[in-house]
């Protein structure tokens, strides 16, 4: 049996905690899958990659409003994807290959099961390096990571059904196109690909259950944007699946309005879970929530020593700038036990890379008024400052919820145009305590850039 300084399941925001602090240290490196994480291979990278060449399709449709004549001759979606992951698979492979051939690791590429406290059996599930597929090694280690990430999930009725289906770790690898394409689910993941597939020539119909899309944000934010994207495709909202069949070009959906729906692929978009079943954690001791996430106090400690976890198996939030920033804290706690650091889970700003696209960061309108606070809130139009004028922009609003009171800022809510980059000013306010009238007036906003709806929507709240 193998003994190791530290072992590490996973190998998306988890292997960057081989830092120089383990340099003369035994590291063990544990993948069953891909090396790199949703992020790098199904996530955050592939995904923004399509959604800007969505978004250049989209600008050549919409070219006439401003004087402007273009037709789209055509998409070539193989060129699309083989682009995006003829650059991204080298990157995976040649992470695989570092902690393979690499100083100071061991890597083991395949399935990690826990059969003590920080002791952990692999069967090798890869081929690749010394080990061969099929073989079963037991190691431990003074110190083990947790940070297996998360997995997409289907509605038991699609699986009841049995029927062909994609999901947002699929979707992205077809061979062609399809004519026409049904998303299940009204979240972040369904609202991206709706706008890459739709964009790029598709028939998509996208199925939400409730009545709003990104129901979780800001509900007047998540109104416009459910109103904004049925211009962009087929949007049913208070519609659910209640049975699927297969045919001979795709999938048949039957729906509770009582109308079938047939189209070529199926895409599952109704979120993902965290890859804690199935690892022997019970065995362990290590606790979970109700929903699959392993439980971590403020430093990122499970409740069995010297065991941690990061990343979408233990976060509050499924986000990469969050799982970095996780992995930062215990990358220095795992080496300075006398110096503990602290995860901040609080103002995490998210985006939504669809059309129109979203930022938020803090709390909704709604929340802030819960919480106690006496509340101003400012909704600029992007058309109402000068380059709105120049995008002729009609739709787009930045909203900020702020204290009364204090001038701090509780909350924002963008959408429309470069929204994930325009809303950073806040994010950085909110993060160093800075009030609205400071941010605003305590610095040079250039005119007349985009940034001045930002700047018009501080001074208004």
């Amino acid at each position: 049996m193998a003994d190791y300084d530290l072992i590490i399941i996973g190998t998306g925001s988890g292997n960057s905690l081989v830092t120089e602090d383990f340099a003369d240290k035994k590291v063990a490196v544990i993948e069953r899958g891909t090396f790199g994480g949703t992020c790098l291979n199904v996530g955050c990278i592939p995904t923004k990659m399509f959604v800007y060449a969505a978004d250049v399709a989209t600008t050549i449709r919409e070219s006439a409003r401003y004087g402007v004549d273009a037709t789209l001759d055509g998409v070539r979606w193989r060129d699309i994807r083989d682009r995006i992951f003829g650059r991204i698979d080298p990157i995976a492979d040649g992470g695989r290959d570092y902690r393979v051939t690499g100083p100071n690791t061991t890597a083991y590429l395949g399935h990690a099961t826990f059969v003590g406290a920080r002791e952990v059996e692999i069967e090798i599930t890869t081929p690749g390096g010394e080990h061969a597929v099929g073989e079963r090694h037991r190691i431990t280690g003074d110190q083990v990571v947790i940070a297996t990430g998360s997995r997409a999930t289907a509605p038991p009725v699609i699986e009841a059904a049995g029927v062909p289906y994609e999901t947002s770790d699929t979707v992205m690898r077809l061979d062609d196109l399809p004519r026409s394409m049904a998303i299940i689910g009204g979240g972040v993941i369904g609202a991206e690909f709706a706008h890459v597939f739709s964009a790029l020539g598709v028939q998509v119909t996208q199925l939400q259950r409730s009545e709003r899309l990104l129901h979780r944000l800001d509900s007047e934010v998540s109104e416009l944007f459910t109103q904004e994207v049925a211009r962009h495709w087929d949007l049913r909202v208070n519609t659910e699946v209640t049975g699927a069949s297969s045919t001979e070009s795709g999938v048949r959906l039957e729906l509770s309005d009582g109308d079938p729906l047939d189209v070529d692929v199926l895409l599952v978009a109704t979120g993902r879970r965290p890859n804690s079943d199935g690892m022997g954690l019970d065995v362990a001791g290590v606790e979970l929530r109700p929903d699959g996430r392993v439980v971590v106090d403020e430093h990122g400690r499970t409740s069995t020593d010297g065991v941690w976890a990061l990343g979408d198996i233990s976060a509050p939030h499924q986000l990469k700038h969050l799982a970095n920033h996780e992995a930062r804290v215990v990358a220095h706690n795992l080496v300075h036990p006398e110096d503990l650091q602290s995860f901040v889970h609080t103002n995490v700003p998210m985006a939504v890379f669809s059309h129109p696209q979203i930022a938020m960061i803090g709390l909704t309108e709604q929340e802030a008024r819960d919480a106690g606070h006496d509340v101003s809130v400012k909704v600029q139009h992007y058309g109402d400052t000068a380059y709105g004028w120049a995008m002729e922009d009609t739709t787009s609003v930045a909203k900020v919820i702020a204290d009364r009171g204090t001038g701090l800022i509780l909350g924002a809510h963008l959408m429309g145009p470069q929204a994930s980059s325009l809303i950073q000013p806040i994010v950085q306010a909110m993060a160093f305590g800075q009030d609205a009238h400071t941010v605003a007036r305590g610095q040079f906003w250039i005119h007349p850039a985009l940034a001045e709806v930002v700047e018009n929507a501080l001074l208004g709240v």
